[in-house]
């Protein structure tokens, strides 16, 4: 696939999808989010993938919406951003969340608006020392979107999701560690490797059960205790039919490193 505005590689079990539009801080526009759909689509046919990573080209992870891809013009009619929240954005947050394996977000340099807010929809997210995290919303008169008002409250807690989207000021990557907010923290030079790293460990995991445990944590959210525990039960059904779960079993018995497949 030749895109424009990503790179996207796939190696050892691991698809590496980065924006690539560093001269706007990987701000996205149209083509952007389709060739991004497209780079999703691709991984979830693709039998050889078992792990997401997602990062930025250049200083910035992503700066949220290109201002420039949208008229906004005094004189006529206010545009909906509605249409867009729903077309692009809102798709691309229940993807991440719900994709049948672990997603990883790589968070280089600045990460504003809606790119401050799509590596919370991702399982991992880790951070270079100097990226910061910017609810920049409020500074043109909008509201967090891309998951930002459900994510943040249940990450940092209510009064500290209102401090970031009532005052936009940037919570550096020690911060949003400390907080709870992202998994890890590593210098800038080692980013990207880092995560492959992880990513290349993941990528030899029961690639279904960690799907599994992904959906049982995320809908642990909408549920009573008892509709959780039989949610539970049904995963653990499904779990125990896989052949990683056998071979898990037998490595054990075997006293040797198990060799999962993914299936």
């Amino acid at each position: 696939m030749n895109f424009e505005h990503i790179l996207y590689s796939v190696d050892s079990g691991v698809a590496l999808l980065s924006l690539n539009r560093p001269s706007a801080l990987n701000s996205f526009n149209e083509a952007m989010h389709l060739e991004v759909q497209q780079a999703l689509k691709a991984t979830l046919k693709d039998e050889r993938v078992r792990v997401l990573v997602l990062t930025g080209e250049g200083r910035g992870f992503c700066a949220g919406q290109d201002l420039s891809d949208r008229n906004v013009d005094p004189t006529a009619e206010s545009p909906d951003l509605g249409l867009s929240i729903e077309r692009f954005y809102n798709p691309l947050i229940k993807q991440l969340q719900a994709f049948p394996m672990p997603v990883i977000c790589a968070v280089n340099g600045v990460a504003a608006g809606a790119g401050a807010n799509i590596p919370l929809a991702c399982d991992l997210v880790i951070a270079a020392r100097s990226a910061k995290f910017i609810q920049a919303f409020c500074k043109i008169g909008l509201i967090p979107d891309s998951g930002g008002t459900w994510f943040l409250p249940r990450l940092v807690g209510m009064a500290r999701a209102k401090q970031l989207a009532l005052l936009g000021e940037p919570l550096m990557a020690e911060k949003a560690l400390e907080w709870g907010m992202i998994y890890r923290v590593v210098d800038d030079q080692d980013l990207r490797e880092e995560a492959l790293t992880l990513a290349r460990h993941l990528a030899t995991q029961p690639t279904k059960g960690l799907a599994y445990i992904k959906r049982a944590l995320n809908q642990s959210f909408d549920h009573d205790f008892s509709t959780q525990l039989d949610l539970e039960r049904d995963l653990q059904r499904m779990a125990g039919q896989t052949q990683d779960y056998r071979e898990g079993v037998k490595a054990f018995m075997e006293k040797r490193p198990a060799e999962f497949k993914g299936e």
